[in-house]
């Protein structure tokens, strides 16, 4: 399949089930709680979709009730679930939001920890029009004793790479997974095979020593589109013809976690629908902004929308 029969994003990685506090307070002194589902791809996906484009999230969850839940929830975000492997042997992992305090994990031997070459193997690409990962995947290896996760990404990039699919790349450093010192060539190495990059300026300085914008873009000068996120400054993106900046939304921030997710979702909805690069950069903030509003990994739709810049 080719040209317009290529429509959908497929987003593969894991998704976790989340707990967090329903308002920003520390989950040691908060009452309510909310069991919600979390990953940096499936959020990818989720936004992706909710800006009116078909979105797959390719993954593994547990043979339990957080792994059905996880499954319905983004599933229910309009997200096609048919590539999600149920893996019995293997439990749904999961993590805690604490409010201002970080994020703490429970995902070591995850099911999805043990996607491997059969899985990207198994993945419809007929009708993909492009395929977004992230380095959290590439750092999985270290969770499981086998460390198929790393043979799961290289095998579907290659795949994509050998039917014309462009790859996007998140690079999500996570420090609680890896250190810097191990994952900074890892993750260039990754980067540099994508044809779309997401990387937050303050990552790429902890990487790579890259603090600037224009620095960053000397260490990843491969990929056709690289985006540099800048916080509440705003993103840049670097192409063949130069560079374009657009500031971000002024946002009460409650909650920083999943905002870079919702911001390569709104860009890859732009960049799908054919948007010139400053509206790409423009839907990422819109999108990032209503997930800053919230504890949750993806916007209530009742939020409204934060305007102006």
């Amino acid at each position: 399949m080719t040209g317009a029969g290529r429509r959908v994003l497929l987003a593969a990685g894991e998704t976790m089930a989340m707990v967090a506090p329903v308002t920003a307070e520390s989950v040691e002194d908060a009452e309510l709680f909310r069991i919600d589902a979390g990953g940096a791809e499936s959020n990818v996906a989720a936004h992706v979709a909710a800006l009116g484009h078909p979105a797959r999230w390719l993954s593994a969850v547990g043979d339990d009730a957080l792994g059905r839940r996880v499954r319905a929830r983004v599933g229910a975000r309009g997200v096609d679930v048919s590539a999600v492997a149920v893996d019995p042997g293997h439990r749904t992992g999961l993590y805690v939001k604490d409010p201002g305090r970080g994020v703490h994990y429970y995902r070591d031997g995850s099911a999805a920890a043990h996607l491997g070459l059969s899985d990207a193997d198994a993945a419809d690409l007929d009708d993909v029009a492009i395929v977004h990962v992230s380095g959290i995947t590439a750092a999985l290896d270290r969770l499981t004793p086998d460390g198929a996760a790393p043979a799961f990404l290289e095998r579907l990039i290659a795949r994509a790479r050998a039917a014309g699919v462009p790859v996007s790349v998140d690079v999500n450093h996570r420090a609680a997974l890896w250190p810097a010192s191990v994952a900074a060539p890892v993750l260039r190495d990754l980067a540099r095979r994508a044809d779309v990059v997401f990387v937050g300026r303050d990552e790429a300085e902890a990487l790579w020593g890259a603090a600037t914008p224009a620095a960053i873009r000397a260490v990843l000068p491969e990929p056709a589109e690289l985006v540099v996120k800048d916080g509440d400054v705003g993103a840049t993106v670097f192409t063949a013809d130069g560079e374009i900046f657009v500031p971000a939304h002024r946002v009460d921030v409650v909650e920083a976690v999943g905002a870079g997710d919702a911001f390569a979702g709104g860009y890859l909805a732009a960049r799908l629908s054919g948007a010139p690069f400053a509206a790409r950069l423009q839907a990422g903030h819109d999108r990032a902004a209503l997930t800053l509003a919230t504890t949750a990994d993806f916007p209530d739709p009742t939020v409204p929308a934060p305007t102006g810049s």
